[in-house]
């Protein structure tokens, strides 16, 4: 299931000075030597640490000082999202992309509380699990298109019983294009299928996020999205 992690392997390793810093948090040891293996043979990242448990993991990653961290949810002992909540209370600027192997709706909202930004299926091509990296590095928040749609259709429902509190000022300093890129999250959709739809480039998608947030003052898709007020 897991071998199509290698297919974007190049077979060169990076300098542990160069490209984003990523910590690896895995309890299987294939998983773990295939994560580790996929990002060292990638050109722009490099691994900072790796940890077979959380217990471990509170101890490697503030020594590590990475810039993302890759969450196994469901880990031995301490799971992934009392890690995350732990690692956070320590450093709230550090990035953490769950990966699960199903999608729970109780563990999506665990994790996003606990401070994860993202949330990526172990399941997921190579491409989409490094392209999560780095999207959360670039001040976006990756969702797997599946999980996006079940954190818009649980906000849709709970926003439905309760009063509405759109800040519409701030959204409406939105430019027409950020705008657009602001209803395409809220739908669900992923960064690839927003720059087909608007026929811009997967960077382009990357700055007017970064610009959203920062006029809207949040960090994450789901704040943004709740400030849209179509949730």
């Amino acid at each position: 299931m897991y071998m199509d992690l290698f297919v974007n392997g190049r077979g060169r390793h990076n300098s542990p000075t160069m490209g984003i810093r990523v910590s690896i948090v895995e309890d299987d040891d294939r998983l773990r030597t295939e994560f580790t293996q996929l990002i060292e043979d990638t050109s722009d990242m490099t691994v900072a640490s790796v940890s077979p448990s959380g217990e471990d993991a509170l101890t490697r990653v503030p020594e590590a000082r990475p810039d993302v961290v890759l969450m196994d949810v469901n880990l031995g002992g301490m799971n992934g999202i009392e890690c995350t909540r732990r690692l956070k209370e320590s450093r709230a600027d550090l990035q953490v992309v769950m990966l699960t192997s199903f999608e729970s709706n109780d563990k999506i909202f665990e994790s996003l509380t606990a401070g994860a930004t993202g949330y990526v299926l172990k399941r997921a091509p190579a491409l989409q699990i490094l392209e999560a990296v780095r999207d959360v590095h670039a001040g976006g928040s990756p969702m797997s298109a599946a999980i996006a749609r079940k954190v818009v259709q649980f906000f849709g429902k709970h926003t439905a019983q309760a009063p509405a509190s759109t800040p519409a000022a701030e959204v409406d300093r939105l430019t027409d294009r950020e705008h657009a890129v602001l209803v395409a999250l809220s739908e669900g959709q992923q960064y690839k299928e927003i720059a087909d739809t608007l026929a811009i480039s997967i960077n382009t998608v990357r700055k007017y996020i970064k610009n959203i947030y920062e006029k809207l003052h949040v960090n994450t898709r789901l704040d943004a999205v709740r400030k849209l007020g179509r949730v």
